[in-house]
């Protein structure tokens, strides 16, 4: 349950009026994760901008940076950034088969990925894991691939979905309706760790069983 109440778009201050027509100009609805942030208009029109500014092609292309999103979003057991980034990655062109092994280490034989793909992708969970010790290896295989602007907006995008998934799981927020009862790819191929991911996805999936 969300602990602050969601916005509505209709009554929304302009400032986050103009957000809201934003989020569904490139998501095709509001978002709940939104809907909490226009609690505080002038700092959560300034949060959400990070991941419209994200969310397109810049020095590394938008595809590619949904992989580092699903990666560190699962690694982080955030069913409400999963679920709608399996939708985003798949209208990018990413298949529900190449999502499913970014789970784990599978990425690093799997023939969905490029070499460039599993560099970006060993990066990304020890970012999430433990960023202080990522291995030199690591650091060469990604600056064989990526130069220092990409390295950049990597960084930046792992980072900035670190910090949404602990933000919308602290606050609560809900899937919209449109996802409830819709199969997770990576949860299904990797249940969640925690407790509360797990309660969270049987509540989501329970209108499919009842169907």
């Amino acid at each position: 349950m969300a602990q602050l109440p969601y916005t509505d778009p209709e009554t929304a201050d302009p400032v986050m009026k103009a957000v809201f027509e934003d989020t569904v100009k490139r998501f095709q609805m509001p978002l709940n994760i939104v809907s909490v942030m226009g609690n505080a208009p002038e700092i959560g029109s300034k949060m959400i901008q990070i991941y419209f500014d994200i969310l397109q092609d810049g020095a590394i292309d938008w595809t590619t940076k949904e992989l580092a999103i699903l990666k560190s979003t699962k690694m982080g057991d955030c069913l409400y950034c999963v679920t709608q980034h399996e939708v985003v990655s798949e209208r990018l062109g990413i298949s529900p088969e190449k999502q499913a092994d970014i789970v784990g280490l599978q990425y690093q034989v799997s023939p969905h990925y490029t070499d460039r793909e599993r560099a970006l992708l060993d990066l990304t969970g020890q970012v999430v894991l433990d960023p202080e010790q990522i291995d030199v290896e690591t650091w060469a295989n990604v600056r064989k691939h990526f130069n220092d602007a990409q390295i950049v907006e990597l960084v930046a995008t792992i980072g900035a979905y670190l910090q949404i998934s602990k933000f919308g799981d602290a606050m609560g927020v809900e899937l919209e309706p449109v996802f409830h009862g819709r199969p997770s790819v990576l949860f299904a191929k990797e249940p969640p760790k925690s407790a509360a991911a797990a309660r969270h996805l049987e509540h989501h999936l329970a209108p499919a069983a009842h169907q």
